[in-house]
């Protein structure tokens, strides 16, 4: 529930078509099968989407782009890895020429995997797909609510952001 009040507030106002997205699958182990939760970044490290599949090709990687896109709008420029699947995904989109791959590229999304690896190492493992999308999605929105770059800002803005997101949450859970 805090999870999709916090999604409500937080995609009305990040419709935008300048941004980049990075976008980037890992693997979790469910049961012994490989699943792939994938995610869209904005350039600032703040998650759009989280989505997790069975497979990692061109089927998978399309209905996550169309997931997002219909969420989000579209975007000047998508930053990925090398990963085919993502290619093929914005050729029947018609987005091939926005794709942007490299060595380094995608590493923003690649370091906001951090946060979530530290969460599942904690926690016991997954047994359900259906647990693993719904943990990935509440995990997003939590952490981008809370999650704020101490390093860009001054500690008394850096306090009145912590304490603004601490004053929405609490009026969330009052409600």
């Amino acid at each position: 529930m805090f999870a999709s009040e916090i999604r409500k507030r937080r995609t009305e106002g990040m419709k935008s078509s300048y941004w980049r997205w990075h976008l980037d699958e890992m693997f979790v182990k469910i049961n012994g099968e490989r699943h792939y939760p994938w995610r869209a970044i904005v350039h600032e490290g703040e998650v759009l989407e989280s989505f997790v599949t069975k497979r990692r090709d061109k089927k998978a990687a399309l209905k996550f782009l169309r997931k997002t896109m219909r969420k989000h709008g579209r975007t000047d420029v998508f930053v990925t890895d090398m990963l085919c699947s993502y290619g093929a995904a914005m050729k029947d989109l018609g987005v091939a020429d926005r794709q942007e791959t490299g060595r380094w590229l995608n590493n923003r999304a690649k370091n906001s995997h951090l946060a979530f690896r530290r969460s599942e190492r904690a926690m016991p493992r997954f047994r359900r797909m259906r647990s693993l999308q719904k943990f990935v999605v509440i995990h997003a929105s939590v952490l981008n609510h809370f999650h704020q770059e101490r390093n860009l800002s001054s500690r008394s803005l850096f306090k009145a952001n912590r304490a603004t997101a601490l004053a929405e949450w609490r009026d969330l859970s009052a409600a």
